[in-house]
């Protein structure tokens, strides 16, 4: 009777508290790998080994443009740029000539098939819409009658956030014989569905040793469009 008694009245161990203790272990886990993921610029390869490239073999330079549209590419960011109106383009200029070249006066445009001309934004612009993700910064809005009173923003973005759009950002001034420079363009695309379908990106101001210009490149962005396999980070 009495090993019956305590049979009955056992109390089992409760699980609960084991298994949210071990919820709770991993989501910390979750947590600490995104605090701690950091921004790493890709790696470049020579601009030709790219899709989206327009040689210029008389002047040995090569300028590529790889757009980061893809989710698993846009991965290396800690910021979903795509979301706040963004289009980040991987930009390489590659310079096969034994003199350096100047960027220093250049110009990237992107044209999209309704003829919008698209310049890159700066790392204040960046930032201000990462501020304000609900206000379209865009010229086209037409003016109140009446001017509401501005609201102060609150908040504003991170150290951390601000730090890889500086990192990020395309900053070369030359780029020396025989390399490569990389970086990317912030492309404005909040009012645009399909940005790269019929556009084609534009280089100027590119300058060779003599300060001669070179001649404009131009990259249809169906060459990136129509090789799938460039979709890859």
């Amino acid at each position: 009777m009495h090993n019956a008694a305590q049979r009955q009245f056992r109390v089992p161990v409760p699980r609960a508290p084991r298994f949210a203790a071990v919820c709770a272990f991993v989501l910390l886990g979750c947590l600490c790998a995104v605090a701690a993921k950091e921004f790493a610029m890709p790696a470049a390869q020579p601009a030709r080994t790219y899709p989206a490239h327009d040689d210029h073999p008389m002047e040995k330079v090569v300028v590529a443009v790889d757009p980061y549209d893809a989710e698993d590419k846009a991965s290396i960011f800690s910021v979903n740029y795509r979301d706040n109106g963004y289009l980040p383009v991987f930009f390489v200029i590659t310079n096969d000539g034994d003199q350096p070249v100047s960027l220093v006066g250049m110009k990237a445009q992107l044209n999209t098939r309704d003829r919008s001309k698209l310049l890159p934004s700066t790392t204040d612009e960046v930032v201000r819409r990462l501020s304000r993700p609900s206000r379209n910064d865009g010229a086209n809005r037409m003016p109140l009658p009446i001017p509401l009173p501005k609201k102060e923003v609150k908040g504003g973005v991170s150290r951390k956030t601000w730090d890889e759009i500086e990192q990020a950002q395309f900053g070369a001034r030359a780029v020396e014989p025989h390399s490569t420079a990389r970086g990317f363009l912030f492309f404005d695309i909040a009012d645009i569905s399909n940005p790269l379908t019929g556009a084609s990106f534009y280089l100027m101001g590119v300058r060779d040793a003599k300060g001669n210009e070179l001649m404009y490149f131009e990259i249809p962005m169906e060459k990136y469009l129509s090789a799938p396999e460039a979709k890859q980070p």
